[in-house]
């Protein structure tokens, strides 16, 4: 079933180029999971002590190459410009046409962090689905532990909507999770 994430475009920014996520893609998608802050800041692990990755190099290729035609979500990769590095990722799922809204998830590994890149490549997407894809809302979730994430979003536009509380737990204390979202009239 075509939907508005059929399309797979690829975006040009100043710092960033956003391209459509392939299956070979895998391979960098799997080296920067290993990085111990992208999973303890997505929540994907429950204490700091290094732990293997249950995601290997061929399931994800399998995942990433399905993704990169299917029509629930819009994955793209975040090359850097000045280097042609694939440093991460930005997705648009969990798409409701009827309410023509989404969510919205990033991870940027350690080669792109402190260079603005996230925050350029999360504008650009977001305006991608706000402007051209004609969504009305994109909604994500951040954890309390993550206050580099939230920045970033605040400077683009999101707004804090609630607090779930104690959603995660992490080592031996509960984590909040912060609730965001974005509406086409917040984009000027």
């Amino acid at each position: 079933m075509e939907t508005i994430f059929s399309h797979k475009p690829t975006l040009e920014g100043t710092r960033v180029r956003l391209r459509p996520i392939q299956g070979q893609d895998a391979e960098v998608i799997h080296r920067l999971i290993q990085d111990p802050d992208i999973a303890v800041l997505t929540g994907s692990v429950h204490s700091r002590t290094p732990q293997q990755s249950p995601w290997s190099v061929e399931s994800l290729r399998a995942i990433y190459q399905q993704w990169s035609t299917s029509d629930d979500r819009l994955v793209l990769a975040v090359i850097e410009q000045k280097t042609g590095a694939m440093v991460g990722e930005v997705v648009l799922k969990d798409l409701h046409e009827e309410n023509r809204s989404c969510g919205f998830r990033t991870l940027i590994g350690p080669d792109g962090r402190g260079k603005g890149l996230g925050t350029e490549a999360t504008r650009m997407i977001i305006r991608y689905g706000l402007q051209s894809l004609g969504l009305h809302r994109i909604s994500l979730e951040v954890y309390d532990f993550n206050p580099r994430a939230r920045h970033v979003y605040e400077k683009v536009g999101f707004t804090h909507e609630g607090t779930g509380r104690d959603a995660l737990r992490f080592e031996d204390r509960w984590i909040d999770v912060h609730y965001m979202s974005i509406l086409d009239i917040d984009i000027y």
